[in-house]
């Protein structure tokens, strides 16, 4: 099918180029679909660098606000344990979470998956991971899924992301259609010894797979510090873990000689502000980084705490906040943090932009209403004006998954009554 998108204020390529009129997406097929773009601006879709999708069963739990990181992780362990994590429930909340991304315009989403039962056969956690891809497929969202750990035992969860692996993407990384990718990631220093993230590392040499991990959170540090003497950046370097094939996330505690190793190194960063800001966690210096020449992504993490997947909000967020570290973001920066930064953290040159090699995900935004009446910059105002603003249409791959701000591909209130009434019957008994 060849998609065309006509007549928008404006079209932001994500190469530099912004022009205003059509857009086109051709697949080499006959029949042509039209997207009346009148007033609207179109992006190229999201791409929500760092999510936790099985969080989203676990919003505004009581004792997850305003507390110590130290005190969070137990708080979400427990919620956890009460309801049980198995194919079931990770499938239903991912599919909640996936399904909110899109109607919020995230056309990709990387999921960093962390809870695992630590009794689980490696059949199971190969079931798990099935489950969270199932959900993104018929949902119609690309999906990175990243076989985490968190304090698991480093022999297991390595022949386990091998597992997911070989059964989710035989070979390679990323599958045929660009439609599901697999790396692997320990939840950081303060949670994995150098033995996880050793057996890890030979896991994604085997594969062909991205690593990702989380660095210089609250606790991170000082947990870094105290168990180690030495802060996670230089843990990190130690263990073979600072390479162009590194992604990031957090990254709220650095100091300038930190930043300069990423930088040489080539380390890609993901900033999620909505997750570290609202607990007074840390605000990353994402214009030092960019400075620095490093490529920074940008995610919503996940419930808990940043209790929506809404990434363009979090965009909103990373401008008002930007300005504290003393290197002010514009609008344009974070929109393209929230595409094509992202998309160069996966190692995914087809995505995030509308250009040459483009994989067809993009966005249309109407801009005609009263919230952007008196809007100079109508690219700018996607950030800066109507707070929680949500895409008319969002196409993945040349296919229209939300039309009219309705999800095509399911109906989204079955996708949340499925979620709710296992979570009743769980708590219940």
């Amino acid at each position: 099918m060849t998609l065309l998108v006509r007549g928008a204020v404006a079209v932001v390529r994500g190469d530099g180029v912004e022009t205003a009129g059509d857009v086109e997406v051709d697949d080499g097929q006959d029949v042509v679909t039209v997207l009346d773009a009148t007033g609207c601006v179109v992006t190229p879709g999201l791409v929500n660098a760092h999510h936790h999708l099985a969080q989203s069963a676990f919003r505004t739990l009581p004792g997850t606000r305003g507390v110590p990181m130290a005190q969070w992780l137990p708080t979400m362990a427990a919620a956890y344990a009460e309801v049980g994590l198995d194919p079931e429930l990770i499938g239903a909340a991912a599919a909640v979470a996936v399904a909110e991304g899109l109607l919020c315009g995230v056309t990709t989403v990387a999921d960093h998956m962390l809870n695992w039962p630590f009794d689980a056969s490696l059949d199971l956690t190969v079931e798990m991971a099935a489950a969270v891809v199932a959900a993104a497929a018929h949902l119609g969202s690309r999906l990175v899924f990243v076989r985490g750990s968190a304090r698991d035992d480093a022999v297991w969860a390595a022949e386990s992301a091998r597992a997911i692996a070989e059964e989710l993407v035989p070979v390679g990384g990323v599958s045929a259609d660009g439609m599901l990718q697999v790396a692997v990631g320990p939840a950081g220093a303060h949670s994995d010894a150098r033995e996880t993230f050793d057996a890890m590392a030979e896991v994604a040499r085997d594969r062909g797979l991205r690593r990702r991990t989380q660095a210089n959170e609250q606790v991170d540090v000082a947990i870094a510090l105290d168990r180690y003497g030495r802060r996670p950046i230089e843990l990190l370097g130690d263990w073979g873990w600072l390479a162009p094939d590194v992604t990031l996330a957090h990254l709220v505690d650095l100091l300038p000689d930190e930043v300069a190793a990423l930088a040489t190194a080539g380390v890609t960063g993901t900033h999620a502000p909505g997750f570290d800001v609202p607990m007074g966690w840390g605000v990353s210096r994402v214009g030092d980084l960019r400075a620095a020449g490093i490529a920074v992504g940008l995610g919503t993490s996940g419930g808990g705490l940043n209790d929506a997947g809404h990434l363009l909000a979090d965009g909103r967020l990373a401008l008002q906040v930007s300005a504290l570290t003393g290197s002010p973001l514009s609008a344009r920066d974070v929109l393209e943090m929230a595409t094509r930064g992202s998309a160069t953290g996966l190692g995914r040159p087809d995505l995030g932009h509308l250009g040459e090699g483009s994989a067809g995900d993009l966005c249309v935004w109407d801009v005609s209403g009263v919230a952007d009446a008196g809007v100079a910059d109508p690219v700018a105002g996607l950030l800066w004006a109507a707070p929680g603003r949500r895409p008319r249409d969002v196409v993945v791959g040349g296919r229209v998954v939300v039309r009219d701000h309705v999800l095509r591909t399911a109906d989204e209130r079955a996708v949340a009554a499925r979620l709710s009434a296992l979570l009743a019957v769980r708590r219940s008994g």
